[in-house]
């Protein structure tokens, strides 16, 4: 005999908003991106759906394992639902917005879905929040995205935020520069990954001396940038490391009261970063709040035009946020005058009408989850 399936029972990673919780998010998200805008980003909305070719294009490419893959019936070619609008945004400055005027402020906020949840994250759909800075190479514009993000959590309730700074392809250009080959960068980078010093070492030579030295040199900010400042880089990885020390430099100067750290040998979750990128924090919360950094945007093979961006993540930053407290919702009893109801609804009441006649309106307004009664014209708070 069958049993009648369970139809709450979702996919692992997939669930349902609840009153409030739904509300409460997406009011969460219209303060964000009207923090954003007062900064001078405007929102752009790309779809849910793309064509392989194109989601996967440039800095997309990283997201490819990451993705669901499904076949279009109209023009039977390969589609991939986004599990990031980071990429969607360098198409859209690629091509709809090509010849707008740079740097381009762009934001957004969307659903992803992704195939596998990550190690802090049992979510497989989730909101993303965020904006990006198109078309500029200064370190002010990496400061500015970076303080965007902060003072915008701020805005919403966020407290007690850090903020820790990484340069992704720091190692690679130490390695390049001292001529490891790849089998000896990969064993490096799989160390570091580890954070594993011992295996560091076994790199052996002059890689080994400095890679150990940028392990060790992870902390606070001043401390961090003080021990990469003593290291003889390659003259690349140097201008990388004079490069983050600025975007530090301007940043700390304006967040005193949020930690700063820096990790030079940090990369995953980075995976299509070219430059300084950062990953922000609640001090006790499960998993980043956010995370962002450079990019080439809209281009494959590195040939893009610079960029730099971060998505805040719903599912991370609901939890730093005290919970939703209920709003005023009254009950309006059969033979409420309309006018009085009309009335409190355009002063920012919300009203549930009642649809048949009640003994006791009180009770039933209670069973409705409202705080509030119309009697006889006037308002009348529930006891609880």
């Amino acid at each position: 005999m069958n049993k009648t399936p369970n139809r709450a029972l979702l996919p692992p990673g997939l669930g349902d908003a609840l009153p409030p919780d739904a509300e409460f998010e997406a009011g969460v998200v219209t303060r964000l991106l009207e923090s954003f805008a007062s900064y001078g980003y405007e929102r752009v909305k790309p779809p849910l759906v793309e064509f392989e070719e194109s989601l996967f294009a440039g800095a997309g490419a990283a997201m490819a394992g990451a993705t669901f893959r499904l076949m279009d019936p109209i023009s039977q070619r390969m589609m991939g639902v986004r599990a990031d609008i980071t990429p969607q945004i360098a198409r859209i400055a690629a091509t709809r917005l090509a010849a707008a005027p740079r740097p381009l402020r762009l934001s957004y906020a969307g659903e992803v879905l992704c195939v596998a949840a990550g190690q802090l994250r049992v979510e497989r759909e989730f909101v993303q929040v965020g904006a990006e800075l198109i078309g500029s190479q200064a370190a002010r514009g990496d400061a500015e995205v970076i303080l965007l993000a902060t003072r915008a959590l701020t805005a919403v309730g966020a407290g007690r935020l850090s903020i820790d700074l990484t340069l992704p392809t720091l190692v690679s250009a130490v390695c390049e520069g001292l001529g490891l080959d790849d089998d000896a960068t990969a064993q490096a980078r799989a160390a570091l990954d580890r954070k594993d010093a011992a295996a560091v070492a076994a790199v052996g030579g002059r890689a080994a001396e400095l890679l150990g030295a940028m392990l060790r040199a992870a902390g606070p900010h001043q401390a961090a940038l003080a021990a990469l400042a003593a290291l003889e880089l390659p003259p690349a990885a140097a201008a990388m490391r004079d490069g983050l020390a600025e975007v530090a430099s301007l940043v700390a100067a304006d967040t005193p009261g949020i930690g700063l750290t820096v990790d030079p040998v940090e990369h995953r979750g980075f995976e299509y970063q070219t430059g300084v990128s950062f990953t922000v924090f609640g001090l006790g919360v499960r998993g980043e709040l956010g995370r962002g950094g450079r990019y080439h945007a809209g281009g494959d093979d590195g040939d893009g035009e610079p960029a730099t961006g971060f998505t805040l993540y719903m599912d991370s930053l609901l939890r730093a946020l005290p919970a939703p407290t209920p709003g005023r919702r009254l009950f309006a009893p059969v033979g409420a005058d309309d006018d009085i109801v009309a009335g409190l609804r355009a002063e920012g009441w919300r009203v549930a009408a009642a649809l048949e006649p009640c003994d006791d309106a009180a009770a039933e307004a209670r069973r409705q989850g409202c705080s509030h009664v119309l009697a006889d014209g006037a308002i009348v708070a529930l006891n609880e």
